[in-house]
């Protein structure tokens, strides 16, 4: 039993800056990004001794992160309200977060046209920077099959942000950028 815990916690340590990163982009902040992080180790920890292959661990890792985020969402990371931090209000002064609100409030509009599922495919793919043999591994199915479910998801999104309200800023924002650009401002964003 302690070899097991042991193990787990081994294979777990390499994966965990970036498992806890996208589990934040997943539920739109850190609290509770953290939770569903928290939630998805004890449930891995839990069904460990049913891993086959521990070559397979990130991937194995991952379904349980999106198996359990898609359990967890009652509603929406989106129509979460994000908060500034002390932090943030101090450097307020020097840097201005308005560009990057204004992306993550396009893209929290465009993930409410796609399934939970295809937020965190397009979160690994786009920000994570997950390759498509990756996710073929994570979501067992092929390459091809997933090129098709992006673009399918990619554009669901961009029909979402144009039927807004065309008069809107927000609108002709949507008509001008990109879902990839308005997905890589969101990811300047976190990073700074």
């Amino acid at each position: 039993m302690d070899e097991n815990r042991d193990l787990f916690w081994t294979l777990v340590e390499p994966e965990h800056p970036k498992a806890r990163a996208f589990c934040r982009k997943l539920m739109g902040g850190r609290d509770d990004g953290d939770d569903l992080y928290h939630d998805a180790l004890v449930a891995a920890r839990l069904h460990f001794a049913e891993l086959r292959d521990r070559n397979a661990f990130r991937s194995w890792l991952y379904r349980i992160i999106v198996n359990t985020f898609r359990k967890r969402i009652s509603r929406p990371w989106w129509r979460r309200r994000l908060s500034m931090s002390d932090a943030d209000l101090e450097n307020a002064k020097t840097f201005n977060p308005a560009p990057g609100y204004a992306s993550r409030r396009l893209l929290e509009r465009a993930f409410r046209a796609i399934s939970t599922e295809d937020q965190a495919l397009i979160t690994l793919f786009e920000m994570e920077g997950w390759t498509m043999a990756e996710l073929s591994k994570l979501n067992g199915r092929s390459e091809q099959a997933l090129r098709v479910r992006l673009h399918r998801a990619r554009r669901r999104m961009r029909e979402a942000l144009v039927r807004h309200d065309p008069d809107s800023i927000p609108g002709r924002v949507a008509n001008v950028m990109t879902v990839e650009e308005m997905l890589c401002a969101v990811k300047k964003s976190d990073a700074d």
